[in-house]
């Protein structure tokens, strides 16, 4: 048994860990930073290749929350989390949302003007730019489809850093704030899976851990520290909390982005390389349009999914690309740490609202692909009709079934949500655990509802407010 002391502990260096412990360690705290996956060079892979996915995905990317239907979600179990994994756009909160938030769970301090001068200092250091020059193809084919409907769209910046050519490099956690972090005199365990946190009375004196050495050995960590900031992520955040005994408003109010796909086939061949940056916001907040991974694994997962006559598509797959339709769901999910089981259960079950807002994205969808001049779409729905016309995407309306339907997502919220009202959350407006002195939450959970745009924004900004805070307080 190994026993370790730290003045913080954080758990996770994903989005919000990564925060948190670059700004600790900056400010002279002794931190210890625990991740339960490996450290991948961000060069040593290529983006969005099955390569990537065993190395650096949460189960290969095959996880899932049960339900009616079934939603398959991605998370990032690597040094660095999902920023090391995901598309890198970067969208602020909508600030009245931030509002509708403050006033629903009353959360202090948070209007959109101290949001705003937290996500400035974050984007100055992740260097988050538009793209120079033209869009790329599959970006385009949103705009061109979007104008020609009539339709809003915009392009969202991404973290990424461009150099005098226009080439970019995405700026992830292991390329930034834990560099950072590490420079300023934290310490990094990767491999370290924390089991259980120690309790007294009203403090966490530590965590008890696990660690895989090359070979298979495991090595036993006891970590004591005087202040713990739990920071896995929506779903092994309030895992690791129920395992621990820590209960009250944790893992219930799971929010996710449900998301339907199509793979649309093109004329001519376009870029597979990156996710395009464009979205349509016509149907905001409660329904956005955009487009996904488009390598061939993607290309033919997305055909496979529709059950139609998809041979010839996938023989001429450099002229598909993956789109999707993600909605703000008035559903909400759960997550429970099973006792003996290393993983959580996952419940999501959507509204029939919910499913007639899927069936509306997808046929919106549809419409705007075909605008922008597409010739044959295969819908994630199976036994889905191709669509070639716009008259073929009325059947999709009735196609969208419990049934039939494969939906996926990305993006996790919740489950530790923040605020004063006690009774409708687990964490107060700046993260501190009901119940307890030193033990904080500082990720994705806190977000009280998920925000209809990617979160990493929001979960960053928020987690540089509530260190701050903290900072000051102590």
């Amino acid at each position: 048994m190994t026993t370790l002391d730290a003045e913080v502990l954080v758990i996770g260096s994903g989005a919000g860990g990564a925060v948190t412990a670059a700004t600790l360690a900056r400010a002279g705290r002794r931190v210890v930073v625990v991740e339960e996956g490996p450290w991948v060079d961000p060069d040593a892979l290529e983006p969005f290749s099955l390569e990537e996915m065993v190395a650096k995905y949460r189960h290969r990317g095959l996880s899932a929350a049960l339900g009616s239907p079934t939603i398959a979600y991605a998370e990032g179990r690597c040094v660095g989390g999902s920023t090391e994994i995901n598309s890198g756009l970067w969208h602020r909160l909508p600030p009245y949302l931030a509002d509708e938030w403050r006033h629903t769970y009353r959360i202090d301090e948070f209007s959109p003007e101290t949001l705003d001068r937290y996500a400035e200092g974050v984007e100055r250091e992740l260097s988050v730019s538009r793209v120079p020059g033209a869009p790329p193809p599959s970006s385009a084919v949103l705009e061109r489809g979007a104008t020609k409907l009539g339709w809003r769209n915009v392009e969202f910046s991404r973290v990424f850093r461009y150099d005098t050519n226009g080439r970019g490099v995405k700026q992830t956690m292991t390329r930034t704030l834990l560099p950072s972090a590490l420079d300023a005199g934290a310490s990094l365990i990767a491999d370290c899976s924390v089991t259980r946190l120690l309790r007294k009375g009203d403090r966490i004196i530590g965590a008890r851990c696990r660690r895989r050495h090359a070979g298979g050995a495991v090595e036993h960590i006891t970590i004591h520290a005087d202040h713990v900031f739990v920071c896995g992520g929506a779903i092994q955040t309030p895992a690791l909390l129920q395992r621990s005994g820590v209960r009250h408003g944790v893992g219930a109010g799971l929010k996710l982005h449900p998301t339907i796909k199509i793979a649309a086939r093109f004329p001519q061949p376009l870029d597979h390389d990156g996710v395009p940056m464009h979205r349509i916001t016509e149907f905001a907040p409660n329904l956005t349009i955009g487009g996904s991974a488009s390598r061939r694994g993607h290309v033919a997962m997305a055909l496979a999914e529709s059950a139609g006559d998809y041979r010839d598509a996938l023989d001429n797959w450099e002229h598909v690309l993956v789109y999707y339709a993600a909605i703000r769901s008035d559903a909400g999910g759960r997550v429970m740490a099973v006792p003996g089981a290393r993983a959580p259960l996952v419940t999501y079950r959507l509204t029939e609202a919910d499913m007639s807002r899927l069936a509306r994205g997808l046929v919106h969808l549809g419409e705007v692909l075909l605008a922008a001049g597409a010739t044959e779409l295969y819908p994630s729905v199976a036994d889905g009709l191709v669509a070639r016309r716009t008259e073929d995407l009325v059947a999709w309306w009735d196609a969208v079934t419990r049934r039939r339907t494969n939906l996926m997502t990305v993006h996790m919220t919740s489950t530790v949500r923040m605020g004063e009202e006690q009774s409708r959350t687990g964490a107060d407006s700046f993260g501190r655990v009901w119940g307890f002195r030193n033990l904080r939450v500082n990720d994705a959970s806190l977000l009280p509802d998920a925000p209809g745009v990617n979160p990493q924004s929001a979960t960053m900004t928020i987690a540089a407010r509530n260190v701050a805070h903290f900072l000051a307080e102590a």
